[in-house]
């Protein structure tokens, strides 16, 4: 949701760690072609973790433009900014399998709406990243401020964008 300043707050849509967006093995992602962010990896051994299934929330408030089964975008109320949320890398081959949607596209949310149910532990085991990039979609890399690094709680701010 945005300050009194329009920044605003990212929060993490799943519970992990958060690691630099470089870290995701995928140079789409890794290179920042679509905008830099925070990638999160889900911990094994956590409630929600890869074992089981989680939900995976809205990490702004805004609309639902894009919904995949394995990705969403929400646009922010000032449609100036959009944040994009992937959940594993090279997902979209399952071709929706493992995934629920829990909301249609165009659907309003508030960070903290839960979206997609997932288990990063089905992904995993079908040889894929279970990693969470979380994008900025169109920012520059200067345009992002605190930004979290280690365990991070779903809802909890992964950064900020100016």
């Amino acid at each position: 949701m945005p300050d009194l300043n329009g920044s605003l707050s990212v929060s993490s849509p799943v519970r992990g760690t958060a690691l630099p967006l470089e870290t995701v093995p995928d140079p789409v992602f890794s290179q920042g072609m679509v905008g830099p962010g925070v990638a999160v990896h889900p911990e094994p051994g956590q409630e929600g973790g890869q074992e089981g299934t989680q939900e995976v929330t809205a990490p702004i408030d805004g609309t639902l433009v894009k919904l995949h089964p394995h990705a969403f975008v929400v646009m922010a109320p000032d449609q100036r900014r959009g944040v994009l949320v992937h959940l594993g890398i090279d997902t979209v081959k399952l071709k929706g399998e493992g995934f629920t949607l829990l909301l249609g596209e165009g659907a309003e949310v508030t960070a903290g709406t839960p979206v997609v149910r997932w288990s990063p532990g089905s992904v995993a085991a079908r040889g894929l990243p279970a990693v969470v990039p979380v994008v900025a979609l169109d920012a520059a890399p200067g345009d992002l401020g605190s930004v979290a690094e280690g365990g991070v709680d779903n809802g909890e701010t992964l950064f900020t964008w100016a």
